[in-house]
């Protein structure tokens, strides 16, 4: 080999060999055949100029976007199994329901009348964990939270119960009516999350909805293991929950204030704690999108 000879970016250092240099030429009529060029040669040729030109450019856009490219970990096992409570086996659902406006209080109504009745059944291994109208954020919304003891097979259950349940499928078929759309998901909730439980309100509810970047839950997981302990001092934090069916690699949080105030102080409190604003500063980049709704409970909530 010969000395490099420097080409292009001033940065790159290209090394181009002094033997001949063979390049195969294939194309129609032609078995294939030789044909040598010494380094001078290429040198002074404008198409093997523009190759190296070309490979150069090729290698910057690739050092460029390593830089920007978040590299993923290997694992070995399922992020829900890594990262979801495994004692108790829990599985979320959460329904996002846009109503007409001019329906809401008939929605409302109707919701208070049958929600509650699912979840005082003995026979269905489901619990309504919270049903709210969205105050700031989505307007004329409803979102409902719901809790099945048993994973996916008690969702079986209750799914197929609810299929013979004539004041079920009464109001579903009024609720029709009054919907302009409705999407749901089914979640898990993380292992240092609070687990939700009914509470004494008033209070107002917000849930942080974040789209992370494929490939960085465990990341967010491991940040949010270790900030979750500064969020506790005001009983705020709610539950903590990741999608297994929708949208995937989406993460909810729920948190519950007296009022907005209460909310902004509470907030602010955080960043007086060291270490909040490292989990800050980690956790920005794995997102996508986020969203932030402020709710009210409905008369049916279990929290209050």
């Amino acid at each position: 080999m010969g000395s490099p000879h420097r080409a292009g970016d001033p940065c790159e250092t290209t090394l181009v060999p002094t033997e001949p240099l063979t390049k195969t030429v294939l194309g129609t009529g032609f078995s294939g055949c030789t044909i040598s060029r010494s380094s001078a040669e290429i040198r002074g040729n404008p198409e093997y100029m523009g190759l190296s030109a070309s490979n150069n450019r090729n290698r910057e856009d690739s050092w460029f976007k390593s830089l920007f490219v978040r590299k993923v970990d290997p694992r070995k096992d399922a992020h829900s199994h890594l990262l979801a409570k495994k004692e108790d086996n829990n599985l979320y659902k959460i329904q996002f329901h846009n109503v007409k406006p001019e329906c809401l209080e008939a929605y409302n109504k109707l919701c208070d009348e049958v929600l509650p009745s699912i979840h005082a059944e003995q026979n269905y291994p489901c619990e309504l964990v919270g049903t709210w109208n969205t105050w700031y954020g989505e307007q004329d919304q409803a979102v409902h939270l719901w809790r099945y003891r048993g994973g996916y097979p008690a969702l079986t259950e209750v799914m197929n119960k609810l299929k013979n349940n004539k004041d079920f499928l009464e109001y579903r078929k009024e609720r029709g009516k009054m919907l302009l759309s409705r999407r749901n998901q089914l979640l898990l909730e993380f292992s240092f999350w609070n687990e939700p439980v009914p509470r004494d309100g008033p209070n107002i509810y917000e849930l942080r909805s974040y789209q992370l970047r494929p490939g960085t839950m465990i990341e967010w997981g491991n940040y949010w293991a270790r900030a979750i302990s500064y969020r506790q001092h005001n009983r705020e934090a709610v539950g903590g929950f990741f999608s297994q069916i929708g949208d995937l690699y989406m993460v909810h949080h729920l948190w519950a204030y007296k009022d907005l105030q209460s909310r902004e102080d509470t907030r602010n409190a955080a960043w007086q704690h060291e270490g909040w604003d490292e989990v800050v500063y980690y956790t920005v980049p794995l997102i996508q999108h986020m969203e932030s709704r402020i709710m009210i409970p409905l008369k049916a909530s279990p929290l209050q």
